[in-house]
């Protein structure tokens, strides 16, 4: 009986350790979310403009560009996987994983090959495991993304899509992120970076109320992200004077614009993982009380009943002595 209430003591000690490191994580998640929904609200203003001059571009451009027209037939598609670095946030890096293994199944229905290009170490441990060749790995900064790793995401798949399809380039980028609703809900999207589907504006409708970059798969501004664009504008774009030209002015965007992409799916997937790692924590700190309470009350009851049996055996003992005394 002893040994067992030992175990017990040392099980509950053992539960509360867990239960402080759970509650001080939980505690570093909370704290973590408002910063990173801060630099994601910062970063929206800018999005915006760049969304509105790309779109006024659009309007002008030749559209030629390699981002804007696209093939009649990709052969091949990049999905930018964007999971987690650290643990503890519960099913986040597995629904991502999920959702991407689901395009990439899609696409091959299709007859395209795809190239993984995994942010997070814990994605690009599940795509080594499995022996997948991947076409970038970027690890280090999923909590807290800076502009210039998105941008060196970019710059890698700008480079990829510009390279024929033949010589190991790509016809299309994907993204699969997760998106933040509120504290409790997010939300695993897959969009359609490049190329961008534009529709030519009449002359004589420029500067009206309908835009002229659509995205197919959440490109530019994109509404439901469901690969049919977005709803038209109803707001007037603004009038620009483009120096040199359009054209020139385009080509000089599209590689800011597709950085600003990443980074916003980067801080935006920041503020997820912190929300999932919380709730993930908060669950874990709570099973771990529920334990706790159940092993004390084990632990509680097998005391009892040593000392029940310690009673009994004294009890026993006096009684015995007493019958051995009358005679």
């Amino acid at each position: 009986m002893g040994a067992q209430i030992r175990e017990l003591r040392q099980r509950i000690r053992s539960v509360e350790s867990i239960k402080k490191i759970t509650r001080a994580q939980e505690l570093i998640a909370t704290s973590r979310i408002a910063r990173a929904q801060q630099y994601a609200e910062a970063a929206r203003p800018y999005s915006q403009a760049l969304v509105r001059a790309m779109e006024a571009a659009a309007e002008r451009a030749r559209l030629d560009n390699p981002l804007l027209e696209g093939v009649e037939q990709p052969r091949r598609s990049a999905i930018l996987v964007v999971s987690s670095d650290g643990g503890f946030a519960g099913a986040y890096t597995a629904n991502v994983i999920r959702q991407s293994e689901a395009l990439a199944g899609l696409l091959r229905e299709q007859g395209q090959e795809t190239v993984p290009y995994v942010v997070g170490r814990k994605g690009v441990s599940w795509f080594t495991f499995r022996g997948r060749e991947l076409g970038g790995q970027y690890v280090g900064f999923t909590g807290r993304p800076a502009y210039a790793d998105a941008r060196r995401i970019a710059d890698d798949l700008l480079e990829a899509i510009n390279t024929p399809s033949d010589e190991g380039g790509v016809d299309e980028i994907h993204i699969v992120s997760t998106h933040f609703v509120n504290m409790v809900s997010q939300q695993v999207r897959v969009r359609r970076l490049f190329p961008i589907m534009v529709e030519d504006v009449p002359e004589e409708l420029q500067h009206a109320e309908a835009g002229a970059v659509r995205s197919g798969q959440g490109g530019a501004g994109s509404g439901d992200g469901a690969g049919n664009g977005r709803p038209e504008r109803t707001d007037v774009l603004p009038l620009y004077e483009f120096e040199p030209s359009a054209d020139e002015v385009l080509d000089a965007l599209l590689p800011q614009y597709a950085g600003n992409l990443v980074y916003t799916a980067l801080l935006d997937a920041a503020a997820s993982e912190w929300a999932a790692r919380r709730r993930a924590m908060k669950n874990a700190t709570d099973n771990a009380g529920e334990l706790q309470e159940s092993l004390t009350r084990e632990s509680n009851s097998a005391r009892q009943a040593e000392i029940t049996q310690e009673i009994s055996e004294i009890v026993g003992g006096a009684d015995a002595l007493a019958a051995a005394g009358s005679e």
